[in-house]
């Protein structure tokens, strides 16, 4: 008589050994994980929701009680979001900067996104001379800091590139309204290095077989990239999307230099520096202002969320 002896399934482990991304999850999933999570979020969270009671209290309340006073004595009232937003004074016209911080944002969002994403698949799956060589430098290009390079953009912008006396490129020479474009270029040029080292990890550790599969029904290199490599690191794609929005729409240098300072141009971030006033005494602008800046930043985040957490570990765990 024998005993039939307990069998394991095929690919099945062991529960005592789990997986590296097992154990990472056990971990994010414990009760001390939680409790840091829920932490983190109220000293995030209230200084925004005081933030935004402020917004709509009176000026002389702003000035004179802190923001959970208003509990106590709420008093409410939208003349603040009004003078930032529609106000004909000086101290208003906050709609027209909100738009221009759109068109700087939006172009120069998609424009790295684009091109990092197309580097990083022929860094990773395109094979030519110097392919190493290129990607150390892309790398190395990271630890340049922006300040460095707003001297050189200058010149190229202004007076063009000249070798041995020879105009190779010529100077730009827009004018206000068609200063976008130099902003465009420069958050791109500082972008680039960072979102191809990110998506080229990503995308190396793509399945070696899909692409070889692919090529053997005849697909070309544009698309195995737009029919199976776009679909896979859209995760990725989203959260580098949602960090350089969050650094281009809340820069003020760079749009401050390259697009120059007048109402055509300036973004969001150059107005807020000024609605406090020439004495600094306005306050009840800057909370509503302030409020009005985070809003479009926080619906980006919100709307891609679901892909943000996947997108920062995608290619850091396997199993």
């Amino acid at each position: 008589m024998t005993t039939a002896t307990p069998t394991v399934g095929v690919g099945a482990q062991p529960p005592e050994k789990l997986t590296r991304a097992g154990r990472v999850r056990k971990r994010l999933n414990s009760r001390t994980a939680t409790v840091v999570s829920i932490v983190l979020a109220l000293l995030w969270t209230v200084p925004t929701f005081g933030l935004f009671v402020s917004s709509f209290r009176p000026a002389d309340q702003i000035k004179t009680t802190g923001w959970w006073t208003f509990f106590g004595d709420p008093q409410f009232t939208l003349e603040n979001y009004q003078q930032v937003l529609f106000s004909g004074s000086s101290s208003g016209r906050l709609a027209s900067y909100f738009i221009n911080s759109l068109a700087i944002t939006i172009p120069s969002v998609l424009f790295p996104l684009a091109f990092a994403s197309l580097a990083a698949y022929a860094l990773a799956w395109i094979k030519f001379r110097g392919r190493d060589w290129v990607y150390i430098g892309i790398f190395a290009l990271q630890i340049v800091p922006l300040q460095m390079a707003l001297v050189p953009l200058l010149r190229f912008f202004s007076t063009g590139v000249t070798v041995g006396g020879v105009q190779i490129l010529p100077a730009w020479d827009l004018v206000d309204e068609q200063k976008f474009a130099q902003v465009w270029f420069a958050h791109t040029c500082f972008a680039l290095p960072f979102a191809v080292y990110l998506l080229h990890n990503f995308v190396s550790q793509l399945p070696g077989d899909l692409m070889e599969a692919a090529r053997v029904d005849g697909a070309t290199h544009p698309k195995i990239f737009r029919t199976i490599v776009l679909p896979l690191i859209t995760p990725a794609l989203a959260a580098i999307g949602i960090f350089q929005f969050l650094w281009v729409w809340n820069d003020l240098l760079v749009a401050l230099i390259f697009a120059g300072g007048t109402s055509d141009t300036a973004p969001l971030t150059v107005r807020l520096a000024e609605l406090a006033g020439t004495r600094g005494n306005e306050w009840q602008r800057l909370t509503a202002g302030a409020f009005v800046s985070i809003v479009v930043p926080l619906i980006v985040f919100l709307s891609l969320q679901r892909y943000f957490v996947r997108g920062l570990l995608a290619g850091s765990v396997k199993g």
